[in-house]
This record gives C-alpha cells, structure tokens and sequence, in this order.
C-alpha cells in the first residue's frame, strides 16, 4: 500500500510521519522533495522568491518522477508499506496556487494554464501512481502560517488559503481516497487518529 500524509506547513505531518517509524518499523518511510540532487534543486527554489512557477512545477514534477522510480515502484513491488510525508498532491495543491496566483498577477495576453490545478493533475496522470489513501491534516492557513513561521514563500496565510482550496477540490475529486484529521487537536490525539485510520486500512489489505 502507499500511504500518503497531506496538509498546510505547519499541520504537524512530518512530525505524525516520524512517529509511525516506531508503529510500523518494517515499512518503508520516504518523503518529497526527496533527498536527492533534483530535491536539491527544488530546495534551492523554494528559497526563490523570484523563480518561475513553471519552471519550479517541473523541478517538482522531474524530483517526483524520481522518486517513483528509485524509491517508490521498487518498494511496492516487494509488498512493502511506503509511507510519504507530501506526495504529488502538494504539488497539485502547491504549485497549482502558484500557478494561480501568478497567472492573476500577469498582464492580459501571457499564456498560462486557465485551471492551474487541473493542469498540474494532468501533467502527472500518464505516469505516476495514485496513494491507496491520502491522510490529510486540516488546519486553518492562519493557524498554519503561525506555526510554520513564514520562513519560505510558501508558508503565508494567504497563498496558504489558496492551497487549502485546492486540496478541498482533490478531496472533492477523490472522497474515498482521503481522511479528514484535525490538526487543531494535541498532537498525541492527532497521533492517535493517523495509527487508527493507517490499522484500519492495513487491515482491511490484509482480508
């Protein structure tokens, strides 16, 4: 199964993905951006105020596809449980409200993308491979800029709001895929919430 941890900076999801180490040791525990040297790159771009959004989808888009293959793939075929903190929704959700946002800025004319989002989706489709479930913790972007500390871009309240939208279009897309978590909630509650919904799931695999 690929699992799959969703949400705004700051929702708590690398910190929920930590602590499954402990429940599931024999799983394989992987996040995007990667740690490899197209992860770098998108690193490198996240601390660009000026970078292109295009240009920055696909360094996302190239670090995602490398990730399938090296990391991802070969680790569901040996029926392994693969664990991701972020996956191709934030960058449907991420990248898509950078899309937006750039193309409301632009003079009239520039040929961008009239649905950001859905042209991000469609990019990945033909080859990457879809979560078995999708945890998304939901925190307001206020909440989110606060905790996050706006260190980046990507980390204040009102590009946060945009992408909280589009991660409620791909629930709306994908209503089984998804689960809701509180990420308001104390942290061994939120906890608490993932290693019951993840013992369900992997449990009903096993049927």
């Amino acid at each position: 199964m690929l699992i799959t941890l969703e949400g705004l900076d700051g929702s708590g999801k690398t910190t929920v993905w930590e602590a499954l180490r402990d429940v599931y040791p024999e799983a394989t525990f992987t996040r995007e951006p990667t740690n490899s040297w197209y992860g770098d790159a998108v690193y490198r771009s996240i601390d660009d105020d000026e970078a292109d959004p295009l240009a920055e989808l696909f360094l996302y888009t190239a670090d995602h596809a490398d990730h399938l293959s090296r990391v991802v793939a070969p680790a569901l075929e040996r029926g392994d449980l693969v664990v991701s903190d972020r996956y191709s929704d934030s960058r449907f959700a991420y990248q898509g409200a950078t899309l937006a946002a750039e193309t409301g800025a632009k003079e009239a004319g520039t040929r961008r993308p009239a649905d950001p989002l859905e042209y991000v989706v469609e990019i990945h489709e033909p080859f990457s491979i879809s979560p078995d479930l999708t945890i998304y913790l939901d925190l307001d972007p206020e909440t989110a800029a606060t905790r996050a500390g706006t260190t980046n871009k990507f980390e204040r309240a009102e590009y946060l709001a945009s992408v909280r939208e589009n991660y409620e279009r791909l629930i709306e897309r994908e209503p089984n895929r998804f689960v809701r978590v509180d990420a308001t909630r104390e942290p061994d509650a939120v906890l608490e919430r993932v290693t019951d919904v993840l013992a369900d799931a992997t449990s009903e695999a096993h049927d």
